[in-house]
């Protein structure tokens, strides 16, 4: 009897002694604060300069920027008509904004916000990023189906890329390939970041109408947000073949935390969804941190590891269709420990 009593004490202190570990998996992230932003528009993609400590968030036909330190207003980009995305190349004092409406990409001065030029590209410029192998700017156009290829030291366009689909989001594994998610075939598309020339193309097993895309360079992992089916799908990156899959929310936006090793899809019904790397082939759920409806886009600060998401009120459209935001509820949501 004794020693049963004493197996049992034992598996009693094993299970206490494992919550702790257990609740220690979860992030420990919630909603700090809420960055207001008096005016009205509409917004797609957020960006986060950690090492200058910026938020740089589009909203409208402008770009606003915020300090990461303290939330207050640094200024905005003006007459961006119809922005999507922005990135910068700090080495230039260079950011570059996506006009969807104007078919172009504006460039302005990152310590004054002034405009330097505006530069025509494909038709309807959706996401931009820096690709620092290649140190080009890429857009991805989605009326077009193309790519451009943009040198930011003349501010040239020097290629187009033909896609032959619509172009969400794209990025690159930093030794030369570029990945594109396909919206309408579902497919990641591969081209080569020097010659410009696709290299091949991987159909997504598990999910539609791919949006958010991250990777992590150092596993050669793709993170794939699919909001239509409401899947992130994580792909190895150099033959296409699915590593995992997991169920996560109406999704237009995925970063990855290369410290924490964690992904996040933010979903538009107020959520993220927190997936862990333990290793090239293993992942796991973390959780889903309650946000707010609407938050659909996101920004990550990888000094802080803090997550932003832009969001609004919003009240039901009499016209139906996407509801009508309220005006004067424009905010960036800082999330963290």
């Amino acid at each position: 009897m004794k020693k049963n009593l004493f197996k049992i004490a034992i598996l009693i202190a094993t299970i206490a002694t494992s919550f702790p570990a257990i609740a220690q998996q979860k992030t420990g992230f919630h909603v700090l604060k809420d960055l207001p932003i008096g005016s009205s528009g509409g917004w797609d993609y957020i960006l986060v300069d950690g090492a200058n400590k910026r938020i740089y968030t589009s909203h409208g036909n402008q770009v606003n920027v915020l300090s990461t330190v303290n939330g207050d207003s640094i200024g905005y980009i003006p007459k961006t008509m119809g922005v999507h995305g922005i990135a910068l190349v700090n080495s230039l004092d260079k950011g570059y904004v996506s006009n969807g409406r104007a078919n172009s990409v504006s460039v302005f001065d990152i310590k004054t916000l002034k405009v330097l030029a505006e530069i025509p590209v494909g038709t309807n410029p959706d996401a931009i990023f820096y690709d620092d192998f290649s140190k080009k700017i890429i857009t991805c156009n989605g009326r077009s189906k193309d790519a451009t290829i943009v040198d930011p030291v003349a501010d040239k366009v020097v290629a187009t890329v033909p896609l032959g689909d619509k172009p969400e989001t794209a990025v690159s594994d930093g030794k030369g390939k570029v990945f594109v998610n396909g919206e309408g075939t579902s497919t990641v598309i591969v081209f080569d970041a020097t010659s410009y020339k696709e290299i091949t193309r991987y159909k997504i097993d598990g999910g539609e109408s791919p949006s958010g895309l991250a990777i992590d360079r150092t596993t050669n992992r793709l993170f794939i947000g699919c909001g239509d089916s409401k899947t992130m799908v994580i792909m190895d990156a150099a033959d296409g073949k699915t590593i995992a899959k997991f169920p996560i929310g109406g999704t237009d936006g995925v970063v990855f935390d290369p410290g924490l090793k964690i992904a996040y899809a933010s979903n538009g019904e107020g959520t993220i969804s927190a997936i862990r790397e333990l290793n090239a082939n293993k992942f796991e759920f973390v959780e889903n941190i309650t946000t707010e409806p609407s938050a659909r886009t996101i920004g990550i600060d990888l000094t802080t590891h803090k997550l932003y998401l832009p969001a609004a009120k919003t009240e039901p459209n009499p016209a139906g269709g996407r509801p009508k935001q309220i005006p004067g509820t424009f905010h960036v949501i800082e999330v963290g420990k």
